[in-house]
């Protein structure tokens, strides 16, 4: 009984989440590093740099929308498992696994370390080409990884307004 009653909020909080996440993913792939591409090697270490400190710097707001949506997938996988029919069960539950597989473990694995590797850069203080190389080793592998996690965040939240519509 209390897992229908808390399942609805639960599901708009997930995907409400979910949705902001694959936005950050999206415009990090769309326009945040095509734009600072066009930048030299220093400027452009310098400025995702910049960018990458205030993830590091735990911004409560992006912990709130990046964590959350980690945290509240699954919670919802659970309370609508007695409340939904198989299918849009199904649909949530592969929608949970794929948030999991396809966007939060590739930016544990990928992403996070390239940046900390980049953030070990001194652009004050290396020489042209440790920061070249740098950005070599950094930008192509974490764009491809960022790509994935833009397409397969929005595959997951289509997957649930699906789930959504139908409950």
């Amino acid at each position: 009984m209390m897992s229908a009653m808390l399942f609805p909020v639960a599901l708009a909080a997930a995907t409400l989440l979910a949705a902001l996440t694959s936005g950050l993913v999206f415009t990090f792939a769309r326009i945040t590093m095509p734009g600072i591409a066009a930048l030299g090697d220093r400027e452009f270490v310098r400025a995702f740099q910049a960018m990458d400190r205030i993830i590091q710097n735990n911004d409560p707001l992006f912990m709130l929308v990046w964590g959350g949506s980690a945290l509240l997938l699954p919670v919802a996988a659970v309370l609508g498992f007695g409340t939904l029919a198989a299918t849009p069960r199904a649909v949530l539950i592969a929608a949970t696994v794929l948030f999991w597989i396809g966007v939060q473990i590739p930016t544990v694995i990928v992403n996070v370390p390239l940046n900390n590797g980049l953030q070990q850069v001194d652009t004050l203080r290396a020489d042209d080409a440790t920061v070249a190389e740098a950005r070599r080793i950094f930008e192509s592998r974490w764009n491809r990884w960022n790509r994935r996690r833009t397409v397969i965040s929005i595959i997951v939240v289509v997957a649930l307004l699906v789930v959504a519509i139908q409950t």
